[in-house]
């Protein structure tokens, strides 16, 4: 097909445009915490890991002067300026060698994960083995797992692991989990665990968080009704992988994960003639219309809203960042 067609040439497409879908509550305070730390202190201000995964975020936060990295070692030591935990939480090693260091410290951890780090640190101090269903490596995992010492949490990633579990005290256990991950294969896991310990201790709500869910759902919805989807998130979000496989398992035939247009692979797409169009809780709204350009330029588009959920959770800024912080 030719790059762009005249509009007479142009096949018609229909876009089922998912809600909700991009930025949850929790990304919105991370983003914004930034934003005002450089309002209310000027650059720099240091943030340790990606405040969110997406790169568009992250690169136009750059251009206002904030500077990532991975460790607080690459901060020069005796800065002034902010340093801002990233939404995915952090081990409680990293706050503390943020006070060694005389770091002034800002906590933008998504609010739903400092629950999970708070369910986990109760069930250790209630002597319960804590068993985290989530994805190794991944900074929220490894921030959870850091809330305790060494040892005392067992990751759990696949129903094949919690077959072959051996907890050390079967009858003394607690789950919690990543809150980006997919609804139904948790429900898999949490399934064989609770049959093989049947004592196993619950969170008091889910931890998967309502944006992930709703998102999920939303995916679901629409997956069977279109040729194609095209989730816009970036390769190391959770939450955005999730939704692609969520569409691909309700038997979407063509379901990829892009995080520009420019990623777009027009061989794939030639021949559709409807599309579902989602986004990760970190992909901003301007990529979502990127996208639905890209096709305008290829298609006759006819962009209809789905929607199953309206969301209206916000959550404040962290204290050192509210109006009356510099009074």
């Amino acid at each position: 097909m030719d790059p762009v067609m005249s509009a007479v040439e142009k096949p018609p497409l229909r876009v089922l445009l998912c809600a909700p879908r991009g930025f949850c509550a929790g990304v919105v305070r991370a983003i914004d915490a930034v934003e005002r730390a450089l309002v209310m202190y000027g650059p720099p201000v240091y943030v340790r890991h990606e405040i969110v995964h997406n790169k568009y975020v992250v690169e136009g936060l750059k251009a206002k002067g904030a500077i990532f990295v991975e460790e607080l070692s690459e901060i020069p030591f005796g800065t002034q300026a902010p340093v801002i935990f990233s939404a995915h939480g952090v081990a409680k090693s990293v706050p503390e060698d943020a006070a060694n260091r005389n770091f002034f410290a800002i906590d933008a951890t998504c609010p739903l994960v400092t629950k999970v780090h708070r369910e986990a640190t109760v069930h250790h101090k209630r002597g319960r083995e804590v068993v985290l269903i989530g994805h190794a490596g991944h900074p929220e995992v490894i921030g959870t797992m850091g809330q305790l010492p060494e040892g005392a949490v067992s990751l759990v990633e696949t129903a094949a692991q919690a077959r072959t579990f051996t907890p050390r005290d079967p009858d003394n256990l607690a789950f919690t989990t990543q809150t980006t991950l997919s609804i139904d294969d948790t429900a898999e896991i949490v399934a064989i665990l609770r049959e093989r310990f049947p004592a196993m201790v619950a969170p008091h709500k889910e931890d998967i968080c309502y944006a992930t869910t709703n998102r999920q759902e939303a995916v679901k919805k629409v997956a069977s009704e279109v040729d194609a989807m095209i989730v816009v998130g970036a390769p190391n979000s959770s939450n955005s992988l999730r939704l692609r496989e969520a569409a691909e398992r309700e038997g979407c035939a063509i379901s990829v994960l892009v995080q520009r247009a420019s990623e777009i692979d027009w061989n794939v797409f030639g021949s559709i003639s409807s599309l579902a169009v989602t986004a990760g809780a970190s992909a901003p709204e301007v990529l979502v219309e990127e996208i639905i350009d890209a096709f305008a330029e290829r298609f006759n588009v006819a962009v209809e809203t789905v929607y199953t959920v309206q969301e209206d959770v916000f959550f404040p800024l962290p204290r050192q960042l509210r109006p009356d912080a510099a009074e």
